[in-house]
């Protein structure tokens, strides 16, 4: 997969961005860290990373919402966490407005608060995976058109963990906190196809 000429923006207003910043790096892409909403104009995906999603929402501001709600509909977006959440139909627990981008129901803090943070395994495409949660939320309900890549647990029937639609990806943990860089692998793949797709 030819990732050299692939330039993947992470979303760098909060959270741990710089985490994905490696990962990527260390898969052979160049990274830019997303300050600015004109930014998104030269990358050809995004990560949104784990933080806090009210402080995302504010800190975009109505304009840089705006902006990333049309850069989601047009690129490859994985959003992790907080991530996850914004790019979410619906967010409970509170509720909360989003990306929609993904036709999913989305609980905030579903694990527990931080001290409840942990590390589970689960199957991504039915291969066994370490997870690692922190504070996170629970995807709820999974709309139509929306496939389920990893669920957590051995079982097929396992809650979903990390959702697909057409090239939008959302993980409820953080992949960039753990050895594994098949995950960030499957969201550059996916870049790399709507490269070489007509748009």
């Amino acid at each position: 997969m030819p990732t050299t000429t692939m330039k993947i923006g992470v979303l760098a207003l909060q959270g741990d961005f710089d985490a994905h910043r490696r990962r990527i790096e260390e898969l052979g892409a160049e990274v830019v860290l997303v300050k600015k909403p004109e930014q998104l104009n030269e990358i050809d995906g995004l990560i949104i990373p784990g933080g806090e999603s009210g402080t995302f929402l504010k800190l975009l501001g109505k304009d840089g919402f705006a902006k990333l709600k049309d850069f989601v509909r047009a690129k490859p977006t994985f959003g992790t966490c907080a991530g996850c959440i914004l790019l979410a139909t619906d967010v409970e627990n509170p509720k909360q407005a989003g990306l929609g981008a993904l036709d999913i129901t989305v609980r905030r803090n579903a694990y527990g608060r931080q001290i409840d943070s942990s590390i589970r395994e689960g199957l991504f495409l039915n291969e066994p995976i370490e997870m690692v949660f922190i504070r996170a939320p629970k995807i709820e309900r999974v709309g139509e058109g929306v496939e389920v890549i990893a669920t957590e647990g051995k079982d097929k029937d396992e809650v979903p963990v990390l959702v697909r639609k057409g090239k939008t990806l959302a993980a409820t943990f953080h992949p960039e906190l753990s050895a594994d860089p098949r995950i960030h692998k499957y969201f550059l793949e996916l870049v790399a196809n709507g490269k070489h797709s007509p748009q």
